[in-house]
């Protein structure tokens, strides 16, 4: 029989922050850096974190010089993709991060693949994803991960939602998530679902060590693709990594046993990312003023979410 879990979960757009007493007199107070020593490479992490999505459109090399001095190299889970990051890592001795990447990570094919990569580079932090559920974060971590990457279906050019059914209000999987992973010394990105500087801080509150994003630094120049013009307006495309464009690009088409699992949309050309990165960093610190944290790993301690949406109520037979 199948079971539904009847458990209230939410989405980024179903809270808001509450507003608590603060000593803060200016954003400018605000540290939004974080200091993270991994569970199982035992590498330190400092700085900001916040991570472009590994996707074609926007995980490029001009994005990473403005966002961060520390490039992953990110791989699948096939034999080839070993292979290749393998080719990668001994090339640029200087890439310590290694970011493994399925779109489902709930095979126990991919928990294997984790273990081999561990194994294989005892030193280097590994990321891995993506999940939604606590009991898979805390499997991947024992298998040798480092960080895991929380969310399926909800990015704005992702279709897994729609063509399979499967996800997870990524509110709820975050604060779940990061209950488990912090229980075992291991961090969580927050991976999809921010629409708005507001979202990164929600993610944040409920307790991501990173946040990753996609379609807020998409139509940048930093960006793959070139500026078109369409009715008047400069556009440039940015697509999900499961679409028929960027399946097309890599692997020839989409298999006859798969379906597409992303979107390709035109997004408006927004100039340089660094506009950008300080609106997003700036509602950051604003709302860490809101809630009384003079730094960001201060702001889960200090958020009570207030629920905003009503959700409608099943009978379920």
């Amino acid at each position: 029989m199948p079971r539904v879990d009847a458990d209230l979960k939410l989405d980024f757009k179903d809270v808001l922050f509450r507003p608590k007493r603060s000593s803060l007199k200016s954003r400018s107070e605000v540290d939004l850096a974080r200091t993270f020593t991994f569970r199982n490479s035992k590498q330190t992490y400092h700085g900001i974190p916040i991570i472009a999505a590994n996707m074609d459109t926007t995980g490029t090399f001009e994005m990473a010089r403005v966002l961060s001095k520390h490039i992953a190299a990110s791989s699948g889970s096939g034999k080839a993709d070993l292979e290749r990051l393998c080719e990668i890592l001994e090339a640029i001795p200087d890439i310590k991060y290694i970011c493994l990447d399925v779109a489902n990570g709930y095979s126990e094919y991919f928990v294997e693949f984790v273990k081999t990569v561990r194994d294989k580079f005892p030193k280097h932090t590994i990321m891995a994803g993506n999940v939604v559920t606590g009991e898979m974060v805390e499997e991947l971590i024992l298998s040798g991960a480092d960080i895991i990457k929380v969310g399926i279906g909800p990015g704005s050019v992702c279709t897994t939602r729609i063509k399979t059914g499967v996800g997870y209000p990524q509110l709820s999987a975050v604060i779940e998530c990061a209950d488990s992973a912090h229980g075992l010394k291991g961090h969580i990105i927050s991976d999809g679902g921010c629409s708005c500087p507001g979202d990164v801080a929600k993610a944040f509150g409920a307790g991501a060590d990173f946040v990753m994003m996609g379609g807020m630094l998409a139509g940048h120049d930093q960006c793959l693709g070139e500026v078109v013009q369409k009715e008047g307006k400069k556009v440039k495309l940015f697509y999900g990594m499961s679409s028929d464009t960027a399946m097309k690009k890599y692997v020839g088409g989409v298999a006859e046993y798969r379906a597409s699992e992303g979107r390709t949309v035109e997004v408006p050309y927004r100039g340089d990312v660094e506009n950008t990165i300080r609106d997003i960093l700036g509602g950051l610190r604003s709302t860490c003023t809101y809630v009384g944290a003079a730094k960001l790993k201060e702001l889960s301690r200090r958020t009570t979410f207030i629920r905003v949406t009503q959700q409608a109520s099943t009978m379920f037979h």
